[in-house]
This record gives structure tokens, sequence and C-alpha cells, in this order.
């Protein structure tokens, strides 16, 4: 397996993954073509220079993983930078083969080799497996998230 920046043909693939459980299916548009909405947002992310979106490839060249870095610099913490991960998710069909966790310490590894002192993420309070994933690798539950939705 390999972890590589995602291009535009890998945007199929990710949209997919996304739309692979409860909250996604509810939220995401698997039309054929994919909205234009999704490539404008691919556009700005990948010429964001603190943004990087990623994507697992497996041995045959297929998309089954990906994740989203983004490196938020801040004041507090003495002007500390922090890494902010989002969208993990993996193929259905690929689970338990270690593919989320290879990506997660990746951008751990990133975050840290880009003078982040710490990394977050948020994950929905109905994704009880994803948070045994997450405290598996060292995580912690320190804080309570919110959202307020438009």
């Amino acid at each position: 397996m390999m972890i590589r920046p995602a291009g535009r043909d890998d945007v199929r693939a990710i949209v997919e993954m996304l739309a692979d459980d409860h909250l996604g299916k509810a939220r995401e548009r698997l039309e054929d073509p994919l909205p234009p909405s999704y490539f404008r947002a691919f556009d700005t992310v990948s010429s964001d220079r603190n943004i990087q979106l990623m994507v697992a490839q497996d041995n045959d060249g297929t998309v089954v993983g990906c994740l989203q870095l983004c490196i938020l610099p801040g004041l507090s913490s003495q002007g500390a930078s922090r890494g902010l991960i989002e969208d993990v998710r993996v193929a259905s069909r690929c689970r338990s083969r270690g593919i989320g966790e290879q990506l997660v310490r990746w951008a751990v590894d990133e975050a840290r080799g880009r003078g982040c002192v710490m990394v977050e993420l948020l994950t929905h309070q109905t994704r009880t497996d994803a948070q045994r994933f997450y405290a598996r690798l060292g995580f912690q539950a320190s804080h309570v998230g919110m959202t307020l939705r438009f």
C-alpha cells in the first residue's frame, strides 16, 4: 500500500468512501457525473499549502482509504500550530487491514514534522468503533466537540 496526495481522478473514490456509512449517506451525493461542487472543493483544498488530502492506494492501484490533514497556525500554546485530521475513511471491503492506522500514523508524523505541538480529530459520537480505533492509537477524549450546521 502507498499513501500519496489525492488527484482529481481520485475524487469519486473519496466521495464513495465518505458516503459509505449511516452519516455519509445523508450528506453526500453519488451521482454520475459527480456534482461540480466536489471538484471545486478539491481544487480549493489542493491549492492550500496547509491542507493535505491524501489517499491510500492498494498495490493494484485502487484507492482504498483517505484522510485530510489541516495544519492550523494559532496564537495559543505560545503561537504553536496544530494538526487537524479529518475525513478518515477506509473502503468497507478493506477494513481491518491496518490501512486506517497507516493513514493516521502518516498524518501524525507529517504534523510533527511540520512543527505541530498536537494533533486533533473529531469523530461523531455514534461512531463507537472509530472512537475505539483512535484510542488504540493513543488519542484521548479530552474535549467536547460541538457543531453548528447551516
